[in-house]
């Protein structure tokens, strides 16, 4: 199985284990207090109904006016300052929920608005965060320099320290100012704060709501959306050296294990078909570059006669050469001599006799091995052609270096 196959399925594995184990501890952390809360509410319910003597239904409508009413306590919501906070959590996908659009062209115009700003969202503030990587290594080998450093090149823990002392400075000091415009506790300051900067938004607690912040507050509002996104520039920067890195090492090892492949196939030399040996024996399979893998195949053959009574329809071999093969002439040499003479001059005559002698031979050997037959069989007219006896030796006994794939 390939790395990058092992590595998903671990994530997946890893991925639903965290979500067990949080549902878990959620669990035991908030469902008591829930039911709790729960009852206190319905508690409530009911002495409110009897203290002012109303139905049921009376308090749902009050219900549903107090929670509507909520948002309006912040100012006009879909005035210019409104809609650029509301752009900025669309843009940034933080989603607070605390106005949203309730006409059908507004929610409309949201969707096509989010299609191109959340992309242009996620490129800016990436970018964002390498310019500010860079300027880290800058400030990081200056100060190198500045103290005498052997090495003054920034390494990744150095810019990893960096960036998650920013990130520290930048929710401690934003809670600082949260808590105090908003009243709230420092610890939710710090919860808002990591909440926003994360794009989580669940939107229990969301700043400019409250005193008319929208309309009277001009600079808490500069400010706010000013930590909104040097925040969310920060967390990118985060990101870009931590994150990234994993999510990019499948496309490395794809790239990787696809040079390996692109260069192994360049110098790869593969033979398909029969190897004949010496003794008349066929291999057939395989040969790669090193001719270790072959495999044995009683059933080809490359007789042409219906020898043995296991006559097949004979196949066509097929050869894929990626370099071109060298000559195999020398695997049977033979001497020519001139036409119409079998012997020369000065040779005696005991050798003429001794040739058909070894031609009988031939014929009687591929009568018996048939599978040699083919190869080592050559033709001698009497008047033509004739083999000395050193010559036909290499035919009868091949050295193993001569073992080589056949071409027939």
């Amino acid at each position: 199985m390939k790395k990058q196959n092992v590595r998903t399925l671990s994530l997946i594995v890893c991925t639903f284990t965290y979500l067990l184990v949080g549902a878990a501890i959620f669990d035991v952390l908030e469902s008591e207090t829930e039911k709790r809360r729960k009852e206190a509410l319905d508690a409530i319910e009911r002495m409110v109904i009897r203290k002012y003597n109303i139905s049921e239904d009376d308090f749902k409508i009050m219900e549903t006016v107090v929670l509507k009413t909520e948002p309006h306590k912040a100012g006009q919501q879909w005035k210019f300052a409104g809609a650029f906070y509301y752009a900025t959590t669309v843009l940034t996908t933080i989603g607070y929920g605390h106005s949203t659009p309730n006409t059908i062209s507004g929610k409309l115009f949201t969707m096509f608005y989010a299609i191109v700003g959340i992309p242009l969202g996620l490129v800016m503030f990436q970018s964002i965060g390498e310019r500010l990587n860079k300027f880290s290594s800058v400030v990081i080998r200056n100060v190198k320099r500045l103290l005498n450093c052997k090495d003054i090149q920034a390494s990744e823990i150095n810019l990893i320290c960096v960036v998650t002392t920013l990130s520290i400075l930048t929710i401690a000091g934003g809670a600082a100012a949260f808590s105090r415009y908003e009243g709230w506790s420092y610890f939710d300051s710090v919860y808002y704060c990591f909440i926003t900067l994360t794009t989580i938004g669940f939107g229990d607690m969301v700043a400019l709501q409250k005193d008319n912040a929208l309309d009277n507050k001009p600079e808490y509002v500069m400010f706010a959306l000013i930590f909104i996104l040097f925040g969310l520039a920060i967390v990118a920067a985060s990101l870009n050296l931590l994150v990234l890195r994993f999510v990019t090492m499948n496309t490395e090892d794809e790239r990787r294990d696809e040079a390996e492949a692109l260069q192994a196939a360049q110098g790869a030399v593969r033979l398909e078909g029969d190897v004949i040996t010496a003794n008349g024996s066929i291999l057939s399979g395989q040969l790669g570059t090193q001719g270790d893998t072959i495999s044995l195949d009683d059933d080809a053959s490359v007789c042409s006669c219906r020898c043995s009574g296991f006559y097949k329809k004979r196949r066509r071999p097929r050869f894929t050469v990626r370099r071109s093969p060298g000559k195999i002439s020398h695997l049977l040499p033979m001497q020519p001599l001139q036409a119409g003479s079998s012997i020369d001059d000065d040779t005696p005559d005991h050798e003429d006799v001794y040739s058909h002698q070894l031609h009988q031979q031939h014929l009687q050997h591929r009568h018996s091995q048939p599978h040699a037959a083919e190869l080592m069989m050559v033709d001698l007219p009497q008047h033509e052609y004739a083999m000395r006896p050193s010559s036909l030796a290499p035919l009868l006994q091949l050295p193993p270096i001569y073992q080589h794939r056949a071409s027939i």
